[in-house]
């Protein structure tokens, strides 16, 4: 690495550092924006597919958020226990299901927490399982690069 490329930010005056930093902030504003929107409106068309009833836009602004917020936390914990039960399976298929039944765990536990905690919002406890299954099964779909490098990580350990 070049001495100009790790200096570059040193060299700026204030007025540059701050423009730089604000451009960053509002980057990584709308990164997240973009997604908490996604889980917007992608939950406000299944609630309205499924009859879920809300009493205002701003009750389902705060569960999406709530729900966006706990799932982090949810998947960090869950990624664990699936990483630390997959690790001597090999069968495509068996890791693949074994990964929906942990996604759609996850997700039934962060739609019930934040459901029980807002009164605003009711969803049935058949729509949670169903909401729950549906996004388990397009999170492992959507990502399946992740799955692709792990099995490959694999299969260069069992060469070894």
């Amino acid at each position: 690495m070049s001495n100009n490329d790790s200096d570059s930010f040193r060299d700026m005056n204030g007025k540059e550092k701050i423009v730089t930093v604000l451009a960053i902030a509002l980057l990584i504003i709308f990164a997240v924006g973009f997604v908490i929107g996604l889980y917007f409106f992608g939950i406000a068309g299944v609630f309205q597919l499924l009859g879920v009833q809300y009493t205002s836009i701003w009750a389902l602004v705060i569960f999406v958020v709530s729900y966006f917020l706990l799932g982090i936390i949810a998947e960090l914990f869950f990624k664990v226990f699936y990483k630390l039960t997959v690790r001597k399976i090999t069968g495509k298929a068996q890791r693949f299901f074994i990964r929906i039944g942990f996604e759609s765990t996850s997700n039934w536990l962060v739609l019930f927490t934040v459901d029980e905690f807002m009164n605003s919002i009711t969803i049935s406890f058949q729509t949670e399982l169903i909401i729950a299954l549906l996004l388990g099964v397009l999170e492992c779909v959507l990502d399946k690069e992740d799955d692709k490098k792990e099995m490959e990580k694999m299969e260069g350990y069992a060469d070894q």
